[in-house]
């Protein structure tokens, strides 16, 4: 890794921004990095040094670390790329790609449920490929690391082989890998097939081999997914998730409308994305407010006793809506081939499935809204997010009473949840 200016900032006085995965659901992060931008103050035009994703969430988290200018115009650009997009710019949408890979799922049943030609994937996503090669120079974020305008960047992914997660970063000199149970930070120069593999979610979307290894979305067994921008050096993170459990609407009060038939393959489904990609990082953050509470019971001057234990300030933002529920009324914008898939799975309200939809519903009604409800809900907390995007203090607990529990963290805090 080459020397960057960013070097000389101390461990533990980064700040991160910390994306989670979710498939089309990740343009809600465009919303809240929109809102974001227009809070960040003029003496700090970069206000993140460590930038990490996971999936969807890495494709936007990219964007960010490989833009020559500042955080406001990086999310501009992103922003308008996510209002351009439409399905077939992700992945095939003909019957003729849908059953084609139809048939090669059958025909792997007589081939030990090995491809022939290609990794198995219900979804041909080569038109992400192409999309990912034309809108993001990873060259740049080198050059932005050299400036020293960026410390770090992390791609997470998991390998097939091995089971195990690892977090692909790129970042200044000095910077060095970490190995844990089942998880790994292995240094290497970015590129599109590392992206490609943090979001090759399984079934849905073929694996990509790196280095003779073949790797699927890095959501899939990412338990602490905040661990990778403290092993980088963060002193606080700011994380955008894709959970509606802010929503009020709680499971005692939904119980009426409970369907009464079985779960449908899509509801299925649905459980399972949502275990990869909200309830890791949800449990993530119920673990770190419990260190904080540990924490904030130890005297300062003892946390030199306490190392590598380090207070880390964290704010979250998640949906306050129901991303199922919105899915659901924008099914109808889909190409024939994808609403009858999602219709013949239970994809849908009636099915029970519809939170699945949610994750591959690329289509610009459901975009728009997305993006909307991210940048209502980031400025619902626009007090807040000033506060943390005004430059790092000598002293990160100045900040504790403003954040609350959630205020403090640690790195063997996020780590003891395991992650990447």
């Amino acid at each position: 890794m080459s020397k960057g200016n960013s070097e000389s900032i101390p461990p533990g006085q980064n700040s991160a921004l910390v994306l989670s995965g979710g498939g089309a659901r990740a343009a809600y992060q465009a919303g809240v990095l929109k809102a974001l931008a227009e809070l960040v103050p003029k003496d700090n035009p970069r206000p993140f040094t460590i930038i990490c994703g996971t999936s969807a969430g890495a494709m936007n988290a990219m964007m960010l670390a490989s833009h020559p200018g500042t955080f406001k115009e990086a999310v501009d650009t992103m922003c308008a790329l996510w209002m351009d997009l439409c399905v077939e710019r992700i992945y095939r949408t003909s019957w003729h790609s849908l059953l084609g890979n139809l048939i090669s799922i059958s025909r792997s049943l007589f081939n030990q449920g090995v491809g022939r030609e290609k990794p198995l994937a219900l979804l041909d996503n080569s038109p992400l490929r192409k999309l990912l090669e034309e809108e993001i120079a990873l060259g740049n974020i080198q050059k932005n690391i050299d400036a020293g305008h960026l410390h770090a960047a992390c791609v997470n992914a998991l390998s097939y082989s091995e089971g195990e997660s690892v977090s692909f970063f790129q970042a200044a000199e000095g910077v060095k890998g970490w190995q844990r149970f089942r998880r790994f930070g292995v240094p290497t120069r970015l590129t599109t097939d590392h992206l490609m593999a943090s979001a090759a979610i399984p079934a849905i979307f073929p694996a990509v081999k790196i280095d003779d290894v073949y790797f699927c979305d890095g959501a899939i067994r990412q338990m602490a997914p905040i661990s990778s921008a403290l092993h980088l050096g963060a002193g606080r993170v700011f994380i955008v998730g894709v959970s509606d459990n802010r929503s009020p609407v709680h499971w005692g009060s939904r119980r009426s409308s409970v369907q009464q038939h079985s779960p449908s393959m899509a509801q299925i489904v649905a459980q399972l994305f949502n275990a990869a990609f909200i309830d890791s990082l949800e449990g993530d953050l119920e673990h770190l407010d419990r260190v904080n509470t540990l924490l904030g019971s130890v005297d300062k001057e003892h946390y030199v006793q306490l190392a590598p234990l380090r207070p880390v300030e964290s704010v979250v933002i998640e949906p306050s809506q129901s991303l199922g529920r919105l899915s659901g009324r924008k099914l109808r914008y889909l190409p024939s081939a994808l609403r009858w898939l999602f219709r013949s799975t239970g994809a849908t309200n009636a099915g029970g499935g519809v939170s699945a939809a949610s994750y591959l519903l690329f289509e610009q009604p459901y975009i728009e809204e997305l993006i909307e409800l991210g940048y209502q809900d980031a400025m619902w907390e626009k007090d807040k997010l000033r506060h943390f995007l005004q430059p790092l203090p000598g002293v990160a607990e100045e900040r504790k009473g403003l954040f609350g529990v959630r205020g403090k963290a640690s790195e063997k805090g996020a780590d003891s949840g395991s992650g990447p």
